[in-house]
């Protein structure tokens, strides 16, 4: 078989073409194909570096730069045809390239594997994306602050073992998730940080021969730092391991903020109700109106998980460097990256759209024995033992329920009959607005306490704007 008929480009030591069948099975063109502009950047950086320390030309190193971003314009326009056949989008560009300029390109991959290119791009990619994701998450926060301010006197029961607990201000309830979503952005910063690590130059594993700058090359592409072992530089897919980590718990959180909002906007709660724009109806029941959107995030955040674990399981037992297995991080980081960029786009707008029901919150912290905790808190305030005032809220609680009302219906003299302490007071202590106010406690409930974080949110927000790039701002 002659040089001409075996299209691959490592195919000088084999004798036979790889079947088509393997060929489908081992390409990753159909997914890897979306990190060109990594890929391009990269050999960009590399070809400059090779002129730079005298390994190629000068005028080679020109023409090499002038056809790759030929090639970035094709691709961008529409016009490159990707070749299963060519593997992945390495050998996709450099064959594109080297038909294009001819034996210059053939020089672009001199002291370079594609080993430590693959991992240049995914470095690359990952810090982009990393990037993009915080912006979203930004964007997300902004929407809760908004929701916060805007309702920041809506009281709403809280919840422990999904059972009415004490009152509590929506507002507090949605600052919770700007919260976590601050913890996810935090997450996402180290992910970035072990990302920025510069692998080129590892050569397949060992470095290479010839005497290259690898401080260039980081300069060129922004590395904050470079691989000090070839080996780990190849082989290392811990930065993408914690992205997923990152983004499960990213989603975990989603998720669970999911679950609420199916809750809330139930026939049985009637707490918020969702923008017609995020929902669904029935093919058969007229009547529905189906929070299709959270239920989708809800389910997606198991993709996600499982993404991370099965990178785990892959990488678990490999030998170094090297090995095909490490392909496997693709499909699942691409698929992770859009799962939770979705996410959280639909979110920003799910909470910008949503309607609260102010007067149904209202009328369940009204209508429950939230304000228990209250009761006790006032016989405490009386004088009395907490265990002891515990006791005698829980046998009023018990009277009410045996004769079907509330703490709020009962008379001073029925109060009087579990103890003597109780005065007129009673009623303005167990009002839920004074539940509300008096958990005045650092990260407490209060209307002061939520105003405070409120305010400290925002400031949040500008500092993580400062903490991103110019052009993600």
């Amino acid at each position: 078989m002659s040089d001409a008929e075996n299209k691959s480009l490592w195919g000088g030591r084999f004798e036979k073409s790889t079947d088509e069948m393997i060929n489908e099975f081992q390409a990753s063109i159909n997914f890897d194909k979306r990190m060109y502009r990594e890929d391009i950047e990269g050999s960009t950086a590399h070809a400059k570096m090779l002129a730079k320390c005298g390994i190629i030309s000068e005028e080679d190193s020109e023409k090499i730069i002038a056809g790759l971003q030929k090639i970035l314009k094709r691709i961008e326009d529409g016009e490159f045809k990707f070749s299963v056949d060519l593997e992945d989008i390495h050998m996709n560009i450099e064959k594109a390239l080297t038909d294009d300029i001819g034996e210059a390109g053939g020089r672009l991959h001199t002291a370079r594997s594609r080993n430590d290119q693959v991992a240049l791009d995914t470095h690359l990619y990952v810090r982009r994306q990393v990037r993009e994701i915080q912006k979203l998450i930004i964007e997300l926060q902004t929407e809760l602050i908004k929701a916060a301010e805007k309702n920041s006197e809506v009281i709403m029961p809280g919840y422990t073992h999904l059972q009415r607990a004490q009152p509590i201000l929506f507002a507090h309830h949605l600052l919770a998730y700007f919260s976590m979503l601050q913890r996810d952005f935090s997450r996402f910063a180290g992910v970035y940080e072990r990302a920025d690590i510069m692998p080129l130059g590892a050569g397949a594993l060992a470095g290479t021969t010839f005497p290259i700058d690898r401080n260039f090359v980081a300069e060129e592409l922004n590395f904050e730092a470079i691989y000090s072992n070839s080996l780990d530089a190849v082989s290392d897919r811990d930065y993408i391991l914690e992205f997923l980590s990152a983004a499960s718990i990213l989603m975990v959180h989603l998720s669970r903020l999911s679950e609420e909002i199916i809750l809330w906007v139930s026939r049985e709660f009637s707490f918020v109700e969702l923008d017609d724009a995020h929902c669904t109806g029935s093919s058969m029941m007229p009547q529905k109106k189906n929070p299709d959107v959270p239920e989708l995030v809800r389910g997606k955040s198991g993709r996600v998980i499982g993404h991370l674990v099965a990178l785990l399981t892959t990488v678990k037992a490999l030998p170094l460097a090297y090995n095909k297995d490490l392909q496997e991080d693709k499909e699942g980081i691409f698929d992770a990256i859009d799962t939770i960029k979705f996410s959280l786009s639909v979110y920003s707008q799910i909470i910008a759209g949503m309607k609260v029901r102010a007067e149904n919150m209202r009328r369940a912290v009204e209508e429950d024995f939230s304000n228990a905790t209250d009761l006790a808190d006032y016989l405490v305030k009386k004088g009395i033992p907490f265990r002891e005032a515990h006791a005698i809220s829980g046998k009023l609680v018990h009277y009410c329920i045996d004769r079907g009302v509330f703490l709020k219906n009962l008379s001073i003299d029925e109060f009087k009959k579990f103890s003597e302490v109780f005065a007129e007071d009673i009623y303005e202590a167990i009002k839920p607005e004074t539940c509300v106010k008096n958990r005045n406690s650092l990260g407490g409930t209060s209307y002061t306490q939520v105003d405070r974080q409120i305010f400290s949110a925002k400031n949040i927000i500008d500092e993580e704007i400062l903490k991103l790039p110019e052009k993600f701002r």
